[in-house]
């Protein structure tokens, strides 16, 4: 089971790596910039994974419809949903970038940017929002191969964009002296190469499932069936990401400084706990795949199995990282500010030391949606935001008067209550009820 697990696991741990060292290349050569070049990156993710979440829908719509017509060496049908993905996509890609690329004055305006934050924000946003196509692109190629079991080009497309992306960082921001807007040129960049790799590759015509957009026509049925399934995911994510873009507002509050360590304490954390999510994916799998073949106790041995293994490597990971010396050191790769320094190792501290609550709750999320029960992790997301986060939030800083910690605190809380809930409702079997 172990060995199913892993084998599950390290590719998406590869891949999402990857993809996160998009924004820690930008975050480190940043940070050699300034405290408010690194403050307005981190102001504005949100706000583009606000977009990029509303655009995973179709794609995870995409790779759910075009496996169920492989599965039935139906390759006619499959060419043509991709090809409505694809299309679909694109629209939404180009609509999107244009919407946010007017909007962004006022948005980064109402987060409470100003004067050069508010300008690097705003010139960062502009330009790489333009990214969305090529993402897209890129994501649609992702979908289609993953669909057919094949998940190494997909990463090898990845690990050539984040490798040119490293080189093109330094080149733009320090060698041209571009400053924020190299890092967003270089973003785009990156992106765009594997883009047109990745769409070239998918008019191949030896390959089973292709684009033929030539005389493409809309299905309706097809239409319908994508929004189906990727309108949930598209407002799940969304919306969890708007609630980041809401923490972001607040954090702001506190002046750059701690805009600048929010980020990069993020950062730090999500990629120490991505083997977690990653288990929580290979759960899904797993239980799915069990519960299909009516072997519910196998099930149950693969969930709390990935359970022990997740918090018994956060757990030792937690530790280690929560040593002031090792965060400090850690955080100061991103940042020569000694403010900056001090409160994200400070961030980083007290998320390292409960981050073991994220295996718990990375592994039930993987349980209940690999049972189909998926309305139950989205109720805990939402939750766990809008409801537990915000209303630590309120307690510490009005309260209790933690200032900048309260920020802190209100994440590990939160956290630590939504996998609390999800370990409650394992041990009430709702998950073994069949859905769907």
């Amino acid at each position: 089971m172990w060995k199913a697990i892993l084998s599950i696991s390290i590719p998406v741990v590869i891949n999402s790596f990857l993809q996160t060292m998009y924004n820690l290349t930008d975050t480190y050569w940043l940070g050699k910039l300034g405290t408010y070049e690194l403050a307005a990156i981190n102001l504005v993710t949100p706000l583009q994974n606000i977009v990029i979440n509303m655009g995973s829908g179709i794609t995870v719509a995409g790779s759910v419809l075009i496996a169920r017509y492989v599965g039935a060496k139906r390759d006619k049908e499959a060419q043509s949903m991709a090809n409505q993905v694809f299309a679909c996509s694109m629209i939404f890609a180009v609509i999107c970038a244009g919407l946010i690329f007017l909007f962004t004055p006022g948005i980064v305006a109402w987060l409470g940017a100003q004067d050069e934050t508010l300008t690097y924000a705003r010139v960062y946003m502009q330009i790489v929002i333009l990214d969305m196509p090529f993402l897209y692109t890129v994501n649609i190629f992702a979908a289609i191969h993953q669909a057919q079991g094949d998940t190494v080009r997909p990463m090898f497309l990845n690990l050539g964009g984040i490798s040119l992306n490293m080189i093109l960082d330094p080149l733009f921001m320090l060698v041209f002296h571009w400053g924020v807007a190299g890092a967003a040129l270089a973003t785009v960049s990156a992106k765009a190469v594997p883009a047109v790799a990745a769409f070239c590759l998918l008019h191949r015509k030896e390959q089973a499932v292709r684009l033929k957009l030539r005389g493409m026509k809309f299905e309706a049925e097809k239409l319908k069936s994508i929004l189906v399934i990727g309108l949930p995911t598209a407002i799940g994510g969304s919306t969890m990401q708007l609630g980041f873009l809401l923490m972001s507002r607040n954090v702001f509050a506190y002046g750059t400084q701690a805009m600048a360590a929010y980020g990069i304490g993020n950062k730090v954390n999500s990629t120490i706990t991505l083997p977690s999510t990653a288990v929580g994916s290979a759960v899904a799998t797993i239980v799915g795949q069990n519960v299909g073949a009516g072997q519910m106790d196998r099930a149950q041995k693969g969930y709390l199995l990935s359970r022990r293994m997740s918090v018994v490597f956060l757990f030792i990971c937690g530790m280690i990282l929560s040593r002031r010396a090792v965060s400090t050191a850690v955080v100061s790769i991103f940042s020569q500010d000694p403010e900056v320094i001090a409160m994200a190792a400070d961030f980083l501290r007290i998320m390292a030391f409960w981050c073991f609550t994220n295996g718990v709750y990375n592994s039930t999320t993987g349980l209940f949606q690999g049972t189909g029960h998926t309305e139950v992790t989205m109720a805990v997301d939402a939750t766990r935001l809008w409801v537990f986060r915000f209303a630590t939030l309120f307690f510490c800083e009005s309260v209790l008067h933690m200032g900048v910690r309260s920020v802190w605190y209100s994440v590990v809380v939160s956290n630590g209550i939504s996998a609390a809930i999800l370990f409650v409702l394992y041990h009430t079997g709702l998950w073994r009820k069949k859905r769907g």
